[in-house]
C-alpha cells in the first residue's frame, strides 16, 4: 500500500468538512446580518431584544467575528488538508467561548430569548470542539500536512 493511499482521508472526512464549511458560512451570514442590521430590522425587535443588541460590548462582536470567520477559514484549511486548520479552529473556539460567556453569564439574553439562548450556544460550542478534534485526528492520521 502506498503512502498516498494510507494518508488519503475517508469520504466521511470530506462530507463533514463540507457540512462544517456550510455551517460556518451560515455563521458568517449571521454575523454580517447583525453587523449591518437595518433600522427596519431593529424596529422589528422587542424593546428588550433591542436593548440587549444595542448594549452588546464591542469585544463580544469581535469574538463573534473571530468565531465565524475563524471557523470558515479553518474549514477551508481542513478541506485543503492543511495542519494549521487546528490552530485556526482553536482560535475560533476561543471566540465562541468568549461570545457565549457574555451571552449566558454577563447579559440578560436568557431572560430575553428563553431556552434558545442556552441551546444554540451549546450546539455551537460542541461543533467548535468537534472541529478541533477532527483537525487533531487529521494530523495524527496524516490527512493534514
Amino acid at each position: 500500500m502506498s503512502t498516498d493511499s494510507t494518508n488519503k482521508p475517508p469520504v466521511w472526512f470530506w462530507v463533514v468538512g463540507v457540512l462544517a464549511l456550510v455551517w460556518n458560512i451560515m455563521g458568517v451570514m449571521a454575523y454580517l446580518g447583525q453587523a449591518y442590521m437595518s433600522i427596519e430590522d431593529l424596529e422589528k425587535m422587542t424593546q428588550a431584544q433591542r436593548e440587549l443588541f444595542e448594549g452588546q460590548p464591542a469585544w463580544v462582536t469581535a469574538a463573534f467575528a473571530i468565531a465565524v470567520f475563524g471557523g470558515t477559514l479553518g474549514c477551508i484549511a481542513l478541506l485543503l488538508r492543511k495542519k494549521w486548520a487546528k490552530t485556526v479552529f482553536i482560535i475560533s473556539l476561543l471566540g465562541i467561548v468568549g461570545q457565549f460567556i457574555y451571552n449566558l453569564f454577563l447579559s440578560n439574553a436568557i431572560e430575553v430569548y428563553g431556552n434558545q439562548a442556552i441551546f444554540m450556544p451549546i450546539v455551537v460550542v460542541v461543533v467548535g470542539v468537534l472541529l478541533v478534534l477532527l483537525s487533531k485526528k487529521g494530523i495524527q492520521k496524516g490527512w493534514l500536512s
